[in-house]
């Protein structure tokens, strides 16, 4: 056998603490076939030089899907189960690095996921100094070219050595009941042996939830059984085994069962179509005639006919027939050709496939099964037992045999009188062909069924985003890494779980309307500086206060985790506006302060308000799009304030009372507001501090707003709101000075 070497390796990406599943950082890798070892090499790389402690970054594994990770240890919701994971973690200081290495890994695609420890809860700024880690992985794989192909009932003669174990691959087909590989004629060329070769047998591949099946082989002669082996897929042998470093000479031969197969559908490709297309004509048929009711009556009556009554043909399959239907992105249905209805009967079992790509496997797999009671009375001994298994399908279902393939473990399921109704969710399942086997259990073995032997359920299988739409306290997301899309749930007011369904931390109602009233009525304080501003007739300063008090109000009604929740607009439209109005209260009052001549004042109010926007625009949480403002509003206010004092040569403003009592207190209110906004606010106390951060802010302009300027009622109001006469077409004007009345 022949090997070569592949090499991939994903870009470097930042970690973020996990909250919910799109703080994970997700990269996906294809295994390709006749992969002998797998070694991921995982390095974690320290983004700042100061000291940030020592943090553990936990790495998930899984083939076939994302991995289904809980870190928080919340509940799962009602009938929704999992499949695990390998889980790693690697402590960083600066620079760290692990590798896991894999043999005979699964064909397909493998994922790997990463992210921090849970997070604390703090508010971090975006901009501001952080700890930040940066984490990359790399596979390189060990791949076979010249794999030997092991027929069914061919013998073929190999050589196992201690360093050489002897690679094989066989084909399994469709509708295989069982699969036997063995091992016979074992020499290693030493008579002292006496024909005892120590070898081992494994047949099949790993996949972290599974391993392959292992047979040690203590004499000459060994076999590896398989029940419900995987069907239309390739499995891979692998003998083991010599001691001293001598070789073993062995013979190994395969053989498969195909014991059960359906009845034929023959060569027309549109029959089921045709079926398919019946069914639509009829469920459409209450909007026609009369005449067309009586058609779609009779056909309704023959399809019934032909749903309660076994196939002619013999089979020990009852294979139906299954529409794939792709709605929107995650959503995707499958249904019977037949119809709804499908028949089971305790004869021989009733089967359906239903085909999962890799672009499905980032939604939640939901089986609901319907016991039909309509026509049919089921007894209290007997029920319908379903199992749902990927890979292969349990061909018998009884007491005594499990719901479980050859390398699986199934979902079993079962409905009866007493319980009309089962469901299973599966979140993120594996990409292969999922089998649904149905059969009817009758417990009385003297009387069989009595008089029902064939009853008719509704499986409705389909692939969802998200588990129940993530229910009323969460909103299903729908993230992408790179190429491949998944979804998750992102819960709020305290609930958390796959589902949001968790609800041992969830918000009362009353803390939930305390948070609302809190963050919403805080913005009133905004009403005294919007008075002061009136009262010293800065008028252009008050017309900003005002749009500030109204949109963060409304903005905060809607922002609301829970259900106390009013949106007079669209969300992302509040809070644009909400931040735009907030940094630019703070631009036009620090300029305001400045006492520069008006048409700078206003240029500069336009200008500042205009460059505010468009940053808003580029990253409306960025640290920088508050502060910078604030920093270049106080270089011009410090700038006409020195020049102011160097021409009057006196400090400036020249009273200590304005000092005193205004400036320093307002001063002191804007830094305490700004430290709150910055560094104290958690998820906990969000509505504590933000509603504190709009009370001082509030404060703050009535404290920094300036004295009104002399003569500004004269020159401003008076010519606003006083009455001019015109004389002859000119306006009689009235000097400051001398109060003579002139016609200019």
């Amino acid at each position: 056998v022949t090997f070569v070497s592949e090499l991939s390796s994903k870009p470097a990406q930042k970690l973020s603490k996990y909250g919910w599943y799109g703080n994970v950082r997700l990269q996906r890798f294809y295994m390709p076939e006749d992969t002998a070892v797998a070694r991921w090499l995982f390095s974690i790389t320290k983004g700042q030089n100061f000291y940030c402690g020592q943090r553990n970054v936990t790495i998930h594994i899984r083939q076939g899907a994302p991995p289904v990770i809980n870190p928080v240890g919340s509940a799962f919701p009602n009938d929704t189960l999992q499949s695990p994971s390998l889980s790693l973690s690697l402590p960083v200081v600066s620079l760290s690095s692990i590798t896991f290495n894999l043999s005979n890994p699964a064909a397909g695609a493998w994922f790997v996921a990463a992210h921090l420890p849970v997070d604390d809860g703090r508010i971090e700024q975006k901009g501001f100094l952080s700890c930040s880690y940066f984490f990359q992985p790399q596979l390189t794989i060990r791949r076979a070219v010249d794999t030997p192909i092991l027929q069914h009932g061919q013998i073929l003669q190999q050589t196992a050595a201690p360093d050489k174990p002897a690679r094989l691959k066989l084909y399994v087909p469709e509708f295989a009941s069982s699969l036997s590989v063995s091992v016979a004629d074992c020499s290693s060329g030493d008579e002292a042996d006496g024909g005892n070769c120590p070898l081992v047998l494994r047949v099949g591949s790993v996949s972290l939830q599974r391993g392959p099946v292992t047979v040690n082989c203590s004499g000459s002669t060994c076999t590896a059984a398989l029940p419900n082996p995987p069907w239309d897929d390739w499995l891979r042998v692998d003998v083991e085994g010599g001691r001293d470093n001598r070789s073993v000479s062995f013979t190994v031969v395969s053989n498969y069962t195909v014991g059960c197969k359906p009845a034929s559908v023959g060569l027309a490709a549109d029959d089921d179509l045709s079926k398919f297309r019946g069914n639509i004509r009829r469920a459409n048929s209450s909007s026609e005639t009369n005449a067309s009711l009586v058609t779609g009556g009779e056909a309704s009556r023959n399809q019934s006919t032909s749903l309660s009554t076994p196939p002619l043909a013999p089979a020990c399959v009852w294979n139906v027939p299954v529409l794939r239907e792709e709605l929107d992105v995650l959503s995707l249905r499958f249904t019977p050709v037949n119809g709804p209805n499908v028949s089971v009967t305790h004869t021989h079992p009733t089967l359906l496939s239903y085909p999962l790509h890799t672009q499905a496997t980032g939604g939640t797999l939901n089986l609901q099964l319907t016991l039909n009671t309509t026509n049919i009375t089921l007894e209290n001994s007997s029920s319908v037992v379903a199992c749902l298994s990927p890979g292969a399908p349990v061909l018998q279902l009884d007491q005594s045999r499990p719901c479980r393939t050859g390398f699986f473990a199934g979902f079993g399921l079962q409905v009866n009188a007493s319980i009309p109704k089962a469901v299973v969710r599966l979140p993120f399942p594996p990409s292969t062909t999922w089998y649904l086997t149905l059969q009817l259990l009758c417990n009385s073995r003297s009387s069989g069924c009595g008089s029902t032997s064939l009853v008719s359920v509704v499986p409705e299988v389909f692939i969802s985003a998200c588990v129940e739409d993530c229910g009323t306290y969460g909103e299903c997301r729908l993230l992408r890494s790179y190429s491949y899309l998944y979804a998750a749930c992102v819960c709020k007011a305290g609930w958390s779980g796959w589902g949001c369904t968790d609800d041992s931390t969830a918000q009362s109602f009353a803390r939930q309307l305390a948070a609302a009233l809190l963050l919403t009525l805080s913005n009133l304080s905004f009403l005294p500086a919007i008075v002061v501003a009136v009262v010293r007739c800065y008028i252009t300063e008050a017309s900003v206060y005002i749009f500030t008090m109204f949109f963060s109000t409304f903005y905060h009604a809607c922002d609301q985790p829970g259900v106390t929740v009013m949106c007079i607009m669209d969300y992302d439209a509040l809070q644009y506006c909400d931040f735009l109005g907030s940094v630019c209260s703070i631009w036009v009052t620090i300029l305001c302060m400045a006492r520069v001549t008006d048409a700078v004042k206003y240029a500069l109010f336009i200008l500042g308000t205009l460059l505010i926007a468009m940053s808003m625009q580029l990253d409306r949480k960025g640290l920088w799009n508050l502060l910078g403002p604030i920093l270049c509003a106080i270089l011009i206010m410090v700038a006409a304030w020195v020049y102011r004092g160097v021409r009057r040569r006196h400090c400036y403003p020249p009273s200590w009372k304005r000092w005193v009592f205004y400036l320093i207190p307002g001063a002191a209110c804007a830094l305490t507001g700004v430290c709150l906004y910055i560094f104290a606010g958690t998820e906990d106390n969000y509505y504590y501090t933000h509603s504190l951060w709009h009370i001082l802010v509030a404060s703050c302009v009535v404290f920094l707003l300036p004295p009104k300027e002399k003569n500004r009622e004269t020159v401003g109001w008076s010519r606003v709101w006083s009455w001019r006469p015109q004389v002859c077409g000119y306006t009689l004007c009235e000097s400051g000075k001398d109060e003579l009345c002139t016609v200019a």
